[in-house]
């Protein structure tokens, strides 16, 4: 019902290399906005894995190294903005209470990943170890401390016990041995846990122990795994009602992570792992990321190690896709186009195509279809409701969903004629674990406000709206819309005219 007449659009890509795809639209991979610390680094992260696969594969020419060392170093300067005194990390630096666990871990992972490509001054390394390391427990676990604006970006981290085994990947991958006492006492914390029934953190586990060599556990978590597999992909059995799949990406991409960490791998293991492949592929949106932040980088990750190890190069391929109608479209892969991307609109909507390979190599062929909507996203569990004060209208938003705490999220209200924002009261907002207000930007008479996550499900004023005195009676409605920053549209309500002394948000 939502579907625009005429608005259908298809596409056929083809490429000789499974990373051409994010390759080709490195700087397409995430489009959110920046301007906090954790949207910033992710953005950052993605680019490292293509580079590494690029360079083990023999295909980093100066120009592609070029590009991808100007998105990393334009990355790594607006990061160190959100490192505090200490050495932790925050979404907004300085102007949080506290760093954040996870978000320190990230861009230490990121930083560590980075340092073949960039001079990354060893001090932020350093600096964010001793960090986690004072907030390591005697268990061996890590302390969460902090919070994020977008809890997507820490994917399915998210208890102590998850946090602790990304933090030892992170300490794994930067090449600290085993003997160090932080990665001893961390390895000791989550042998303890090994048991757990939850996927994710079994399919976290069985990475952390490949890393670690430990390989008779890993085997136990992979055994484990492969009971509750679907068509080579995981899935949590209990799921929130609106849970994105951006959790499943993420936990099949760490199984994949995890056979391939193994010292030898088998050729069984290597069957596995190209069935995995290729159903992570089909999860890739058209510029070579995924769902969310995290899943992205974990995906990537994954993805880059397995081409690495089974680069081969294409000698000459011809791609067919025919219509039944008698379209017609070739592709001609080979060692010298097969990072390029070959990307043709299909002509029939509705229709049924027939994909034809031959010749020796191997070519990635993805689809993507979809129309235009009138609406980009289901409603959000953010209740309106308004009160008048003369001369004012104060709007509040609470967060009712099933989730603990909120994600990060954007409110744009479309100002009836005659009102106009009251950007002292903008000022005044603040959430808990935060020393300022929320800063909000106006265009024209829109007013797009960045609403925080709220632990509790307590009413939070956001904005207060002043009409001048000739502010007619009559009001027409507007629209407001909120949801996450990356969304356009969202639940959708309008500002009604006052009745009785009152007025109130009408949801359409």
């Amino acid at each position: 019902a939502n579907v625009l007449v005429g608005s259908e659009r298809a596409h056929v890509t083809v490429l000789g290399d499974i990373t051409g795809t994010a390759l080709q639209n490195i700087d397409r991979l995430l489009a959110m906005p920046y301007g906090c610390g954790e949207q910033n680094i992710g953005g950052f992260a993605t680019n490292v894995y293509i580079q590494q696969y690029l360079e083990k594969s023999g295909q980093l020419t100066p120009e592609i190294r070029d590009k991808a060392q100007e998105f990393l170093q334009s990355g790594e300067c607006p990061s160190l903005l959100y490192k505090r005194d200490n050495g932790s990390y925050s979404a907004y630096g300085k102007n949080d209470t506290t760093g954040n666990t996870w978000l320190t871990a990230f861009v230490l992972k990121s930083f560590g990943q980075a340092r073949p490509y960039i001079f990354i001054d060893e001090k932020h390394i350093e600096d964010a170890l001793g960090w986690l390391q004072r907030h390591q427990l005697e268990s061996g676990c890590f302390q969460s401390v902090g919070s994020l604006l977008d809890v997507t970006l820490q994917g399915g981290v998210k208890g102590e016990l998850s946090l602790s085994a990304y933090i030892t990947v992170v300490l794994l991958e930067l090449g600290l041995p085993l003997t160090d006492p932080m990665v001893n006492r961390a390895l000791h914390c989550l042998r303890e846990a090994s048991n757990t029934s939850d996927l994710y953190m079994q399919a976290l586990l069985a990475y952390v122990f490949g890393l670690a060599g430990n390989v008779e556990q890993q085997s136990a978590l992979l055994q484990s795994l492969a009971q509750h597999r679907e068509e080579l992909h995981w899935q949590k059995e209990v799921k929130y009602r609106n849970q994105a799949p951006w959790v499943e990406v993420e936990m099949t991409a760490y199984v994949l992570l995890a056979y391939l960490s193994v010292p030898s791998i088998s050729a069984a293991d290597m069957v596995t792992a190209s069935q995995i492949v290729h159903w992570l592929s089909k999860q890739q949106k058209p510029y070579g990321g995924f769902h969310s932040t995290q899943d992205t980088v974990v995906a990537l990750q994954a993805l880059a190690k397995y081409a690495a190890l089974t680069y081969s190069t294409n000698e000459s391929m011809l791609v067919t896709v025919s219509s039944q109608a008698g379209a017609r479209q070739e592709f001609h892969v080979d060692n010298t186009n097969q990072l390029m991307l070959q990307r043709v609109a299909l002509q029939e909507i509705p229709g049924q195509y027939t994909v034809q390979a031959s010749g020796k190599g191997c070519v990635f062929v993805q689809t993507s279809a979809g129309p235009r909507r009138r609406e980009a996203s289901p409603p959000h569990h953010l209740p309106w409701s308004l009160f008048r004060e003369i001369p004012h209208h104060n709007s509040c938003c609470r967060y009712s969903g099933e989730r603990p705490a909120t994600n990060m999220a954007v409110i744009k209200a479309k100002l009836p004629s005659g009102y106009i924002p009251d950007k002292g009261s903008l000022r005044q907002v603040s959430f808990p674990g935060r020393r300022t207000g929320w800063a909000s930007q106006t265009a024209g008479n829109q007013e797009p406000d960045p609403l925080g996550e709220s632990p509790e499900p307590r009413k939070t004023p956001i904005a207060a709206l002043s009409p001048p005195p000739t502010a007619g009676a009559h009001t027409e409605p507007h629209p407001c819309s909120k949801g996450p920053p990356r969304a356009e549209a969202g639940h959708r309500a309008a500002l009604c005219p006052p009745a009785n002394g009152r007025a109130g948000w009408d949801p359409t």
